[in-house]
This record gives C-alpha cells, structure tokens and sequence, in this order.
C-alpha cells in the first residue's frame, strides 16, 4: 500500500500489499495483484469490522487501520522456530527432514532438479520449464515444486508474497535486484552457486540480509 487512493479494478504492486495485509488480518485473499470482486469484499468486511464507512475504497485512513490491525494482531507474528534441519549431501543435492510437511519436501526436491542448472537472466519468468533459471526464477521455481506458488515471481514481486517475516520451514528475502530462500535451514541462492559446479545449495548466507524484505508461505 502506498499513496494511491485503491479501489476494485486496479491493479499493481500496492493492491498485492493490501491483499497480503487483508489475509494477515483474517480476510484470507487472494495475492495475485488485482482488486476483483473478492478483494473488495474483504475490505468491506475489514471496514465493518473497525467501524469505518464500508464502501469497498482503500483510502489513506483505511490503509493506516490496516497496518495498526496487522501490527497488534497475534496472527500474523511468523513463527521464528526451528524446523528439523536438511542435509546438504556431498554430490550437492539436499535431503529434507522426515518431520517436513509435504510441501517443504517438495519443494526441497524441485530445488533439486535445478541446483546445477546455469544462472541465465531472466530464466524461469515466462515459464517454469527453462534451460537456467536466475535468482527469482529458481525460487519461484522451487516455490512452485512445494505447490507454494502458480505463476513465477520476480525478485520485486516476491517483496509482497505470502506473509511478512521469517517463515518455520522457508524464508524468502526479496529486494528489486535480488531475491533468495532458506529452506529447512539451508539456503539456495544464485548468489552462492560458486562451489560443486555452481550448486544453488549451502550451508552458509552468502548474499547477507541488509537491504532485504523478508517474507514466507503463509503456514510454513
């Protein structure tokens, strides 16, 4: 959310934040970026819900009642727990924890189809299927494996998806240049593939954490 007064039939980065914070809320929404029919019911009911005029308009004020109700709400603090953690096997592949949810281990194994593959910019945005994938192509790409994501991401889009914060199991940290994820404890990051033939997992961070929003899938 920004300056923009926001109403159904917009679209654009700040309608992906205000549905992100209408999901944190309790209005579950949505993040594809466009203010359709479902978007406006729930800033309806957001509206009702803190006695505002309820029109379906996102003004200034509402956005200011949004992030107040996000801030002092329970719900939307990420749970900064440890999962099981992940082995990073010696041919470069990663084997996830046996207590990971499905999704996390799918995802850990799509990240593994791709960890080799060259960095080629751009790869991985019109399509899944890529010859290379670059920094926000390979975490769409394994985001997608653990059924986490329909459509790839870039690094700017990626600012806005799913929830706000450290995740239990994933963490995505997203700038407009840069993009990259831990997962059950490891990371895989273009930024890092410099070892075992340009390998996307390690053990360390090598892309660090300044300058970075940090997000995870809702639940995970």
């Amino acid at each position: 959310m920004g300056d923009r007064l926001l109403r159904e039939g917009m679209s654009g980065h700040d309608v992906r934040v205000l549905q992100d914070f209408l999901t944190r809320d309790g209005f579950p929404t949505t993040i594809d970026g466009s203010f359709g029919p479902t978007t406006q019911r729930n800033v309806i009911r957001f509206q009702r819900s803190v006695n505002m005029r309820p029109d379906g308009v996102v003004t200034y004020d509402v956005q200011k009642a949004l992030r107040l109700a996000v801030a002092g709400n329970p719900r939307t603090v990420a749970s900064t727990a440890p999962g099981a953690k992940a082995v990073l096997n010696s041919d470069g592949t990663v084997t996830a924890p046996a207590s990971a949810p499905a999704a996390v281990k799918n995802a850990i194994a799509a990240a593994n189809r791709i960890a080799f593959t060259p960095y080629v910019f751009g790869g991985g945005h019109g399509n899944f299927t890529s010859s290379g994938y670059d920094c926000s192509g390979s975490v769409s790409y394994a985001l997608h494996g653990g059924g986490l994501l329909s459509s790839p991401e870039d690094s700017g889009q990626l600012e806005s998806y799913g929830s706000s914060g450290p995740g239990q199991w994933i963490t995505i940290w997203a700038n407009s240049g840069h993009t990259y994820m831990q997962i059950a404890g490891l990371f895989f990051d273009t930024g890092g593939a410099t070892g075992r033939g340009g390998d996307r997992w390690s053990k360390t961070n090598s892309s660090g954490t300044s300058g970075y929003v940090v997000r995870h899938p809702s639940g995970y």
